[in-house]
């Protein structure tokens, strides 16, 4: 049977202080490794100021990004009237921003490709305020309306710089459209014009007959 004695015998056993030490070495430098690595890994403590390049060209902001150890990337366009192509009108992440080296600069720029519009159902299908109404909430604009025989104020076409339109087609964002809308006085006038077009056309059979005096 083991004594208590004969239990802690070990102690004195260099082999085993030995051991103990190299295992707390192992612990403290792998621990030590991963530590530096993390720290290499995510740049702990390096940190760069995003500069602002909104409203500048795309080259203006690519190297002005370059400079801050960055990178950027185009991921958007938009349309703006007056404004030129190329033109950062967005950032991400925002101008003064802290990231690290090597981070991306999402932008957004300008385009020169106007955007096209669907143009909704309101012919024959609205009243000249429902229909202007709902092409100036997308953006169009309009001319005077062109009268046409028909029901007043009934919308009976869409023209864009003379060109007949259908509901569905597509037209540029802010178009100027002319509205074809029904006026009853143009409505009746040709109605009383096209009757009397008929009567006219009506043959005089008094006056048209032929007398034969042969028999004279």
């Amino acid at each position: 049977m083991i004594g208590f004695k004969d239990f802690f015998s070990f102690q004195k056993n260099k082999f085993f202080w030995i051991n103990i030490i190299g295992m707390v070495v192992v612990v403290i430098a792998a621990s030590w490794g991963t530590l530096a690595w993390l720290d290499s890994y995510t740049r702990h403590g390096e940190a760069h100021i995003v500069p602002d390049v909104k409203n500048k060209s795309i080259e203006e902001a690519a190297k002005i990004i370059s400079q801050g150890t960055m990178k950027y990337a185009v991921i958007d366009s938009n349309y703006v009237k007056g404004v030129p192509a190329g033109m950062v009108l967005e950032q991400a992440p925002a101008a003064g921003s802290r990231v690290k080296e090597g981070r991306t600069v999402y932008l957004t720029i300008t385009t020169t490709s106007v955007p096209l519009v669907t143009l909704p159902d309101i012919i024959d299908n609205s009243s000249v305020r429902q229909a202007a109404a709902k092409l100036k909430s997308i953006g169009f604009k309009l001319t005077e309306p062109e009268l046409v025989p028909g029901e007043q104020d009934w919308v009976y076409g869409i023209k864009y710089r003379g060109k007949e339109l259908k509901s569905g087609d597509k037209v540029p964002n802010e178009a100027l459209l002319t509205l074809c809308v029904g006026d009853t006085h143009l409505r009746d006038s040709l109605a009383v014009d096209s009757t009397y077009m008929e009567i006219n056309s009506i043959p005089d059979t008094e006056n048209d007959v032929k007398v034969d005096d042969s028999w004279f």
